[in-house]
């Protein structure tokens, strides 16, 4: 990737497309949807459809059409057929190695991403993983012709923008990369993983990532070979949906694609299943809070028959609420903390795994005994067909809030790109999800007897130091036998010219239109915001609390979180059981958690089930029982979970500098909810009993709704669920937001982590401004300056100019209370000190040295502007606006006049903020990493360094 983020999971069934063919509904309608059965998943499955047309170059380019007229934006997805699979010995990570060069600008783009971005398109972003490397961006309609032009160009002309100067920058962008994800708990267990279930070559062995020394060894010969042989037309699949049709878009891309000449086509491999000869262990040591338990097996790839029967059957095992192995080992003996399972489908095999954190304290030859008997007594016996149906309408009714989105990673043009790479057919989403409906029990159970009977590769992860290190794993597995050759830099040879291209303007972009938001009150008082969105036929809801963990500073810390978790393990009338399969049975999702400042349950739920979803959700808020023995194994969950943001150098760094810039206000408790482990073990159920009467209660309470209803539907259900709900007569608790600040100091404090391949730096200052402080817009462009963004200053130094990051950013937070300037920064080790150097003289000579740049000016602003009416595509993210102007005490229409606010700012305005706000003065500097190597380099720093230990990780756990 790119951008970080976790790896793409298969758009398969994520970009499912419901008809507009339901009947409108009036406004005066009053009557609620009546009561009936839950929907099926064969009815469901009968009104998925994402119409399309296709069309192939006479260069072999196939391109895919959708229309969605919902949203003036057109989704730009671009498949090529060259993935980690292809890749031969000696150029593992090559295919991702590219994917980082295709964003350096081609022969008449000097930088791809500062055009699109100025036109309003989402960042641009890529992935490569075994099968496949894509490209992606959202524009909006009239950026259209600007974006395939600039992927014409890339595909056609890149040759003469590779340089020596870029390979060297993004091969230690990737390398970061690398050291980012090994320095994570459990960094290290999917190269394992690829090592265990293939033999040396085996085309799904190597990690996509590749080795250190595979990437060291990488020339400018090397990529551009790389380029001639797998990057044709004839290998590209081009999806364009949204605001576009097919008769408008041929002519578009004939204009750009057209001329580019065939390359050669991508070799197939040969790349099966392996079945192991016998059961193999593998144990290895780390710097994790619990046991780790997994069995793996591979499969059998996307296309094969059974590959519907294993997906569900792996969801039942381990996948849903009420999975077989949450009811014996995590609710049941309690023998873990938390367990999964999971079916990881590609082009020709699948990854087949489950999983196991032991509880700590519980003998890890019981829990692996019990682990192992829930897996082979699920197989031979099978699923209940209630288990198959409740499977299959949850993750049915998941997936269909992919439809909202067109464009992207998993919208609906990944969906018909990979059916056409994958399957040579856009509508294989509709041959899957038909066979997902007619599964049977004995359909799942003879798929699980075939693959998950034959030897499985145990992989085990034990606390105590790393003993293996990331920077010689991932490669093709014979590196002792074959030292690569790093790269020489010698000179390529001369390439002829391009041909000059000229870009095409952007034609004039609509301004956002923001869904009308309608309000009601209902009898008890609680307020209730809503916006009807029809695009699909779905609800979302949240009820909100104004509580968040910011409220522990009346009660111990870890009491928010603790209490919201365990809301749904059970009520006065349900256990965690049945309300987790009365959500699978009604196609709802509901959830509780928390921020600084609220505590939200939310409920995701089908229009036709939403009476019955909203009844479960208000028993789950309102009646809950906190049992003795629920509450105690959600402690046992929470504190594990507390070890593993400790063991974490991001969530570590984070929570530390959070008590560093708050002291004594309710802002200094560690924004995770998790308190710290004292308070969390003393957690009984009277107090969660306490604070959820203290807390959870009507007059503190607001409803949002975003979704397929009328607010005279919505209205009586939700009087029904909520209205008669009575507040307390003692007076709702204020939180002592007015507690004063502690002066900010210049700092650095130093969490020692030895041996960890990169140091995390969190840099941080409250600000003298609230969050309901109205007015401050320039000093949020001002950030997207420095670092708000991809293209922003502090990325473009440390990751684009230095080659010393992954990633770095910079944010402005928006609580209820003091704001917060913070900085977030994974670097190389050796570069830690010149990091933080670098960090602070970017902050400072923003804008006295450096003043913001007619370029910069138009990306944050019109740019921004531009792009709004993508943000707003999904009914989750209208619904957290809507909550997030009701919190901050913004009207209604503010994002609907935030394009006339953002073009009366000028650079001076900008200028000033960041003067006012975004100078490095007083900057608290927690960093995470290996004090042996970090300390020299901080003494050039000028800053008083403090040396605390890491907190120690790993669990008492029997039998390790």
């Amino acid at each position: 990737m790119r951008h970080f983020q976790t790896a793409a999971l298969s758009a398969l069934a994520a970009a499912l497309a419901f008809s507009a063919s339901a009947p409108a509904v009036s406004k005066g309608t009053a009557a609620p949807p009546a009561a009936q059965a839950p929907v099926s998943p064969a009815e469901l499955v009968g009104k998925v459809d994402i119409p399309f047309e296709k069309f192939t170059l006479a260069n072999g380019l196939t391109v895919i059409v959708h229309t969605d007229r919902k949203a003036p934006v057109v989704g730009v997805t671009t498949y090529y057929r060259i993935g980690s699979k292809y890749e031969p010995r000696g150029k593992t990570g090559f295919a991702h190695l590219y994917e980082h060069l295709f964003f350096g600008g081609s022969a008449n783009v000097p930088n791809f991403d500062i055009p699109l971005e100025a036109a309003g398109s989402t960042p641009t972003n890529g992935s490569t993983w075994y099968d496949r490397t894509n490209y992606v961006e959202t524009v909006p309609t009239g950026a259209l012709d600007l974006a395939l032009f600039m992927e014409a160009d890339r595909m056609g002309h890149i040759l003469p923008a590779v340089t020596q100067d870029k390979l060297d920058k993004q091969r230690g962008v990737v390398q970061n990369e690398k050291r980012q994800g090994d320095n994570e708990p459990y960094g290290l267990m999917d190269y394992a993983i690829g090592e265990g279930l293939f033999p040396v070559g085996h085309p799904y062995r190597h990690a996509t990532i590749g080795s250190m020394a595979d990437l060291d060894a990488a020339t400018v010969g090397d990529v551009r070979q790389w380029f001639t042989d797998h990057y044709g037309p004839n290998n590209v699949v081009l999806a364009l949906s949204g605001d576009i049709d097919a008769k408008t878009a041929r002519p578009l891309v004939e204009k750009w694609f057209g001329n580019i000449p065939r390359g050669p086509e991508v070799r197939a491999v040969n790349a099966t299943p392996v079945t192991l000869s016998a059961p193999q262990t593998r144990q290895m040591t780390d710097r994790v809070p619990v046991i780790r338990l997994t069995r793996n097996w591979s499969g059998p790839g996307l296309n094969d028959p059974d590959s519907a029967a294993l997906r569900v059957g792996m969801f039942i095992l381990g996948g849903l609420a009420s999975s077989r192995l949450d009811n014996a080992l995590v609710r049941g003996q309690e023998l873990a903390v938390s367990v999964t399972a999971g079916a990881q489908q590609f082009e020709q095999v699948s990854f087949l795994q489950t999983s196991m954190d032991i509880k700590p304290g519980v003998d890890r030859k019981a829990a692996e005994a019990a682990f192992d008997k829930v897996t082979a007594d699920f197989v031979a016996q099978g699923p209940t067909a209630d288990e198959v149906r409740r499977a299959v309408t949850s993750t049915l009714s998941a997936e269909i809030g992919g439809l909202e989105v067109v464009g992207g990673m998993s919208g609906k043009g990944a969906t018909l790109a990979e059916g056409e790479l994958y399957s040579r057919d856009p509508a294989k989403y509709k041959e899957d999800l038909a066979r997902m409906a007619a599964l049977t029990p004995a359909d799942v159970r003879k798929a699980l007897a075939k693959w998950l009977n034959r030897p499985a590769f145990a992989l085990d992860v034990v606390p105590g130091e790393r003993t293996e290190s990331g920077e010689g794993m991932g490669g093709w597995g014979d590196e002792a036998a074959k030292t690569a050759t790093p790269d020489p830099k010698t000179a390529p040879p001369p390439l002829p010219a391009a041909p000059k291209l000229t870009a095409p303007p952007v034609t004039p972009i609509a301004d956002l239109v923001f869904p009308t938001v309608e309000h009601a009150t209902l009898s008890n008082g609680i307020p209730v915001a809503l916006a009807r969105r029809t695009a699909i036929p779905k609800v979302s809801l949240s009820i909100s609390f104004d509580a968040g963990y910011a409220a522990d500073s009346l009660d111990k810390p870890g009491t928010q979180f603790l209490m919201l978790s365990s809301l749904e393990e059970g009520t006065t009338t349900r256990n965690a059981t049945a309300i987790a399969e009365e959500q699978e049975r009604l196609g709802a999702s509901i959830g509780a958690g928390g921020t600084v400042d609220r505590s939200s349950i939310g409920l995701t739920a089908l229009t036709a089930n939403l009476a019955p979803s909203l009844t479960l959700l208000a028993d789950v808020v309102r009646n809950p029982a906190f049992r003795a023995e629920d509450v105690t194994r959600v402690r046992s969950q929470a504190l594990a979970g507390l070890q593993q943001v400790e063991a974490s150098p991001q969530a570590l760094a984070q929570r530390t500098l959070d008590g560093l810039l708050f002291g004594q206000h309710p802002y200094a408790l560690p924004s995770d909810g998790l308190g710290n482990a004292t308070s969390l073990a003393s957690l009984t159920p009277v107090d969660l009993r306490n604070a959820h009467a203290k807390w959870l209660r009507p007059d503190l309470a607001r409803i949002t709704v975003v979704g397929d209803i009328t607010m005279a539907q919505l209205k009586p259900l939700l009087e029904t669920a909520f209205g008669q709900w009575v507040p307390p007569a003692s007076a709702a608790p204020k939180k002592a937001l007015d507690t004063p600040v502690p002066t900010a100091q210049a700092r650095i404090v130093v969490l020692d982590r030895p041996a960890s391949p990169q140091s995390y730096i969190a840099v941080g200052r409250a600000l003298p401004i609230q969050g309901t402080t109205q007015g401050t817009e320039a000093l949020n462009l001002a950030n997207d300056v420095l670092g708000g963004g991809f293209l922003s200053r502090l990325n473009g130094d440390l990751r684009e100019d230095k080659g010393w990051s992954y990633g770095v950013f910079s944010a402005v937070t928006r609580p209820v209370g003091p704001r917060t300037l913070m900085v977030a920064a994974p670097v190389q080790t050796d570069k830690t000190g010149p990091s933080v150097q670098a960090i602070l003289a970017d902050m400072k000579a923003f804008p006295g040295k450096a003043p913001v740049t007619p370029v910069e000016l138009q990306r944050v602003t019109e740019g921004a502007i531009r792009a709004m009416p993508n943000q707003f595509q999904t009914n989750g993210s209208v619904l957290q606006a809507i909550e997030t102007n009701a919190r901050l005490g913004r009207p209604d229409n503010y994002y609907q006049t935030l394009a006339t606010t953002y073009r009366a700012i000028p650079s001076p305005k900008i200028e000033e903020a960041a003067r006012q706000y975004l100078q490095p003065d007083g900057m608290t500097i927690v960093i995470v990493g290996d004090r042996k190597q970090i300390e020299p380099q901080l003494k050039a720093v000028g800053l008083p360094v403090e040396y605390r230990a890491a907190p120690a990780v790993g669990a008492a756990t029997k039998g390790n």
